[in-house]
């Protein structure tokens, strides 16, 4: 080989080595909701009617005074960067809401708004937790709150719960859990991918346990408030004597269908806000503009609009339930609250069609996939690796359709 030819095939062979990217990279992964929403895409690309049953996304549209309360906004050219923080009137109308919904007393400087609810679960456990401190973690549990724990270079200490429980943990596998290094417990109620509620006492049974640990903070996320089956919510931020160590996590996305707005929150102690408000100066900056002056309104005004789409939730939750039942093998509980199914399908392990092995939850979800055209999201993401998540965040045809599909498939695995 000539000078030139070796040359030329050297400057090749640097161009396909793996560019060398951060370590940070390697300690979490990507969610599994957003790969599975990926997948199900790009299927459609492909021509192929995929009924997407994985995303936890309102079907619905957001209501129309709110929408209106954006147009002013843009009208009134509310268009410049805002505070860190959130507009002063945005926070005050969280404290408003607090007041209104759950009797809890908050002022603005307990409150931080972020780019969604994500954010804001970012924000605080970048704030709280430092390397190899502890943070405890009931199973079944949203994905994204283990990956951020590892982010932050903390230890994720899983505590199993079970079906029979309600997927609920009790004060005495909370007591058993925690150490020295226990830095912070996190969990939502109702719960993502369960359905889980906790009663008031519930709570007071984990209060008691917390109460013995002064050193434990405890993050509650309540973005599923409103979509409730069961009754009034709880927040365990009702004990006053454990307040200053919660910190509520909230948003618009669920409750007022406004996924793509984009608007989470924060109420805690004003340290934490300050320290979440230092973080995300350097992240992001304030939140949008139009989208905060939209969320004033829809957290002070008229709540039939989310109270119609929860009505509209509980008939689908029906029809869903009983669709899931008749299939042969598969083992739930009556969701709660929120909009998921989260059904125990370890039955299915072991078989196969002939050419599909199923070994796994993961493995249904995508044999799910490909063959019944339903998307759905293993459990293995949540900590439950027995389970698949199910959404009823669709219309009862496409529930309906997607199950029609979902008993054919699963028909011919033996």
């Amino acid at each position: 080989m000539d000078e030139i030819a070796e040359s030329l095939l050297l400057r090749a062979l640097k161009y396909i080595e793996p560019m060398q990217l951060s370590s940070l990279l390697q300690r979490f992964n990507e969610p599994e909701t957003l790969k599975m929403a990926k997948l199900g895409r790009e299927l459609r690309a492909k021509g192929i009617d995929v009924i997407d049953l994985s995303l936890g996304e309102p079907d619905f549209n957001t209501p129309e005074h709110i929408k209106e309360a954006a147009i002013l906004a843009i009208q009134n050219n509310w268009s410049h960067y805002t505070p860190v923080a959130g507009f002063a009137d945005l926070r005050e109308a969280i404290c408003t809401k607090f007041k209104r919904d759950n009797n809890l007393d908050y002022k603005p400087e307990n409150i931080i708004v972020s780019t969604g609810a994500k954010q804001s679960l970012a924000n605080t456990i970048l704030a709280l937790v430092d390397e190899e401190e502890e943070v405890i973690i009931p199973t079944p549990y949203w994905v994204t709150y283990s990956e951020l724990v590892k982010l932050a270079r903390g230890k994720v200490v899983e505590v199993r719960t079970s079906l029979t429980s309600e997927f609920k943990i009790t004060p005495e596998q909370l007591e058993n859990a925690i150490t020295p290094k226990t830095k912070l417990f996190m969990f939502s109620s109702p719960c993502n991918p369960s359905g889980t509620v906790y009663s008031r006492e519930e709570l007071e049974g984990l209060a008691e346990v917390f109460r013995k640990h002064p050193n434990v903070f405890i993050i509650s996320d309540e973005i599923y408030e409103y979509i409730n089956f069961v009754g009034s919510h709880e927040s365990i931020a009702q004990f006053s004597d454990l307040k200053d160590r919660i910190i509520i996590v909230n948003g618009l996305s669920k409750g007022f269908a406004m996924t793509g707005w984009r608007l989470g929150y924060i109420a805690a102690h004003p340290d934490i806000v300050k320290a979440c408000d230092k973080l995300q100066g350097q992240f992001t900056s304030g939140t949008n503009s139009i989208t905060q002056k939209a969320a004033v309104v829809a957290l002070t005004t008229d709540l039939a609009p989310s109270f119609e789409m929860v009505e509209e939730f509980k008939r689908r939750k029906k029809r869903i339930i009983e669709l899931a039942n008749e299939v042969p093998g598969w083992v739930l509980f009556d969701p709660q609250g929120a909009f998921y199914i989260f059904p125990k399908i370890s039955s299915y392990f072991g078989k196969s069609d002939g050419t599909n092995a199923i070994n796994n939850a993961s493995d249904l979800c995508m044999y799910l996939l490909n063959i019944a055209h339903v998307s759905s999201v293993s459990g293995d993401a949540f900590g439950e690796p027995e389970c698949i998540r199910f959404s009823f965040a669709a219309s009862l045809e496409k529930i309906e359709n997607a199950f029609s599909r979902i008993k054919e498939a699963l028909a011919k695995l033996n």
